[in-house]
């Protein structure tokens, strides 16, 4: 046939709602390269195809008279190599893909409807660059807490004073494992591992998060942010081993090849952002989330027989007040929320890959899920990261419908596209932790399967399997610190955020982590001293009056000297009832369970 055009021409039926929205998506694919055109203006320019072809499926004209129909005719028009070789190669993929496009066509106001229920009726090209954004500021301010709530803190856990040193830390695995321990734990604190340099990574975090925040040199920022807070975690022992540092740490790694390369990002002037890195942030989110419910259905029977948060409202690390009133409601509500939990972290998850409205609906479900969580408990930032991870499920079309005009500037794409060594590198970076995470995420689903173990990569804590809460605690073990010095009169030591006083409501303390009571809570769980290594370290600190430790504790009972004699014993903790609280006012009732710690004292 002869075509009268030098680009190839896709004909569609402009009558049709279903063709005309889809042809505005395509047209975002292909710019340039192919002409559109609705058949009622172009058919009498091509008698050779009937009308009635038409009417049954797209028409795609290329330059040198060739006409391909339906499914071919999008494979070919979107250039998409992966469909057209399984269309040729694969055998019984063309008949599949034709019988779909002709049940397509056939009821094309029905799926009309669907499109625009699930994809709304939006036609402009799916941008990111508000959540892109968004999500790298909101980074910058999860880092920056991170930061700051460790600098507090960091003299007094891994200080030379502190309760595990990280300078005799990295003698013992220099003693043992040789150079070996430059990748076994890898940190920058193997240059100087002196208080000097401990602050010089929390201020130099939070210097590099102040500007992530303003937006200056982003991918820069992100990589100095990652070294410096995995240098901390690698160093901070059992203190910094929580699964919201890793998730930091995985986040902040690929943000660093999703980020802009721009001096300053801006809105204004949005450079391309890498579709790779966007879904391996989204692949993060899914696997966080699926993983999250997967092992406690997995793992533990209170959470299959749905009676898990008869307990862990009261039981997990450092509750909150709203806390304590949701312990108080009936077990058919307990129940409904696990049944609403499994949903959000099983179900929910699978939305991440949908399109817009879903994703959207998706985000929704698992925003709301955090927010539940940061009313009752204390999950240092783990729960707002995971908000910051959930920007990402929404474009720009749709924060232009929930943000108010006036913030959101107008900004054009910055032409061009990053040098081809860069956009190799990102392609091959991307690959590589796309396999290595799924590699680890299977092991974890599917725990016989005998995959690598990837034993290599661990110790850099960006390519990470995740899970709270497999196997719940159904009782409150809490330890009471007490010194002497006459082994008569026992003075406690009180510390700022977990449960002692029984009289003191549970506190919010969140995004904050006081990394002490965190494992004190751990410590307990461990029935006594001799299965926590830090803990004889710690009862030796309040007998030296250490001044780095004691900071970390709300008050020090022996302010002059220190006492002679130190103790730990261990309590059942419960929450109170309501008509308790009101009349006694207390929030905790507690019994005696034994000595978790003998009296111990200097020589």
């Amino acid at each position: 046939m002869h075509s009268h055009s030098s680009k190839p021409l896709l004909v569609y039926d402009n009558d049709c709602d279903f063709c005309r929205y889809w042809v505005a998506q395509w047209q975002h694919i292909t710019g340039d390269r192919i002409d559109y055109a609705p058949s009622e203006e172009v058919a009498a320019q091509f008698p050779e195809i009937p009308l009635s072809a038409y009417e049954s499926s797209v028409q795609l004209i290329l330059a040198n008279g060739t006409v391909f129909s339906g499914a071919e005719a999008v494979f070919r028009a979107l250039d998409n190599a992966l469909l057209l070789w399984c269309y040729n190669r694969l055998p019984g993929f063309a008949s599949v893909s034709e019988g779909i496009y002709r049940l397509v066509a056939r009821h094309r106001p029905f799926f009309s409807a669907l499109t625009r229920w699930f994809w709304g009726t939006h036609t402009e090209q799916t941008a990111y660059y508000i959540s892109r954004w968004l999500f790298l500021r909101a980074l910058g301010c999860i880092y920056l807490i991170a930061f700051l709530s460790l600098w507090v803190q960091v003299h007094g856990l891994i200080g030379s004073n502190g309760i595990l040193p990280a300078d005799q830390f990295l003698t013992a695995v220099h003693q043992q494992v040789g150079t070996s321990g430059y990748h076994a734990v890898p940190t920058l604190l193997w240059l100087n591992p002196s208080d000097a340099n401990l602050h010089f990574l929390c201020a130099g975090g939070v210097a590099l998060s102040l500007v992530l925040i303003a937006g200056f040199f982003p991918t820069i920022a992100l990589a100095g942010l990652w070294v410096f807070y995995l240098s901390l975690v690698s160093g901070g022992q059992a203190f910094l081993s929580f699964q919201w540092d890793v998730l930091l740490l995985e986040a902040g790694f690929l943000a660093i090849f999703f980020a802009p390369l721009q001096i300053r990002d801006t809105l204004t002037r949005a450079s391309q952002l890498s579709s790779a890195f966007l879904w391996l942030l989204r692949w993060l989110l899914f696997r966080l989330m699926f993983a999250s419910g997967f092992v406690k259905l997995a793992s533990d029977s209170v959470w299959q027989d749905l009676t898990a948060l008869n307990f862990h409202y009261e039981t997990q690390p450092l509750p909150t007040w709203f806390g304590w009133y949701a312990h108080q409601l009936p077990e058919w509500f307990q129940k409904i929320s696990v049944l609403g939990m499994f949903a959000v972290e099983l179900v929910v998850p699978f939305l991440i890959f949908g399109p817009r409205r879903l994703r959207t609906a998706g985000c929704i479900g698992l925003i709301g899920l955090q927010v539940l969580i940061i009313l009752t408990g204390n999950y240092c930032f783990f729960n707002l990261l995971t908000i910051v991870l959930c920007l990402l499920l929404i474009d720009d079309v749709t924060w232009k419908s929930l943000l108010p005009k006036r913030f959101i500037p107008s900004f054009e794409s910055v032409g061009g596209s990053p040098h081809q060594y860069w956009r190799v590198c990102v392609v091959v970076v991307a690959m590589l932790l796309f396999v290595l995470s799924s590699i680890r995420f299977g092991g974890q689903l599917f725990r016989e399967a005998r995959l690598p173990d990837l034993a290599w990569v661990r110790p850099f804590r960006s390519v990470n399997t995740y899970g709270l809460f497999a196997d719940m605690t159904e009782s409150r073990p809490e330890i009471i610190v007490e010194g002497s010095n006459d082994q008569i009169t026992w003075e406690t030591y009180e510390f700022r955020w977990k449960p002692g006083n029984l009289t003191d409501a549970p506190k919010w303390v969140a995004p904050h982590q006081p990394r002490l009571d965190w494992q004190m809570w751990f410590a307990a769980l461990q029935g006594n001293y001799q299965n926590t290594y830090w803990f004889p370290n710690f009862m030796v600190a309040l007998l030296q009056n250490s001044p780095e430790v004691l900071q970390l504790l709300a008050e020090n009972p022996f302010p002059e000297t220190p006492p002679r004699y130190v103790r730990a014993t261990l309590y059942d903790y419960h929450f109170t009832d309501i008509e308790t609280q009101r009349s006694e006012g207390t929030w905790w009732s507690r019994e005696r369970k034994g000595i978790y710690c003998p009296t111990i004292s200097l020589r």
